[in-house]
């Protein structure tokens, strides 16, 4: 991906090209893709206690250990599979993590098969568009996230507390959060 040099971005982008490039590119931006939305929740469960560029840094081997967060391949995963995984070094090797997506992928499905979609499940939050943070603060969590963490709890999720859920909602672009001189804030906004 081309370097966009000099450009102001959001702090946290820092001046490294793997986190520059997911600023640039992925960052805010609205997914309405019910599976993305979900794999995306699923790495951002990966991340709990980590650095997000560790979860960067290992999503391809992730996404190759969980047949590309397919949800019906991954719902189908038993004890053999969470042994292969855990000695995976080149993925987070957590079983509590683990077992959160196998579970996560069986909730998804069982949200489809109830008719619920689960990109409209995520979008109903914000009424169907980004919610605008005021770009100069940057919060860890909202009552939205709150809320939202909630739901997903009780529908069976795990790792989706209110912190993981808003860093979650900022990355698929629920919430637009980029910084007010950075120059993807307008670009996010527009959808």
């Amino acid at each position: 991906m081309a370097d966009h040099g000099e450009r102001c971005r959001c702090r946290w982008a820092g001046n490294t090209q793997l986190m520059q490039d997911y600023h640039d590119h992925e960052w805010g931006v609205p997914e309405y893709d019910s599976r993305a939305l979900w794999e995306k929740l699923m790495l951002d469960g990966f991340q709990a206690g980590l650095a997000w560029v560790t979860v960067l840094r290992k999503r391809e081997a992730l996404r190759a250990a969980f047949a590309g967060f397919d949800p019906v391949k991954v719902a189908a995963f038993g004890e053999e599979d969470v042994t292969r995984l855990l000695g995976d070094a080149g993925i987070i090797r957590s079983r509590a993590k683990i077992a959160a997506t196998i579970r996560g992928a069986q909730v998804y499905l069982d949200m489809q098969a109830r008719g619920e979609d689960f990109s409209a499940f995520c979008w109903q939050f914000v009424d169907g568009k980004p919610v605008m943070g005021d770009g100069v603060t940057l919060p860890v969590s909202t009552p939205l996230s709150e809320q939202m963490s909630k739901e997903l709890k009780r529908r069976g999720f795990s790792f989706v507390g209110p912190v993981i859920v808003y860093a979650w909602m900022q990355a698929v672009g629920l919430v637009n959060d980029h910084e007010i001189t950075c120059f993807r804030r307008p670009e996010t906004a527009a959808g």
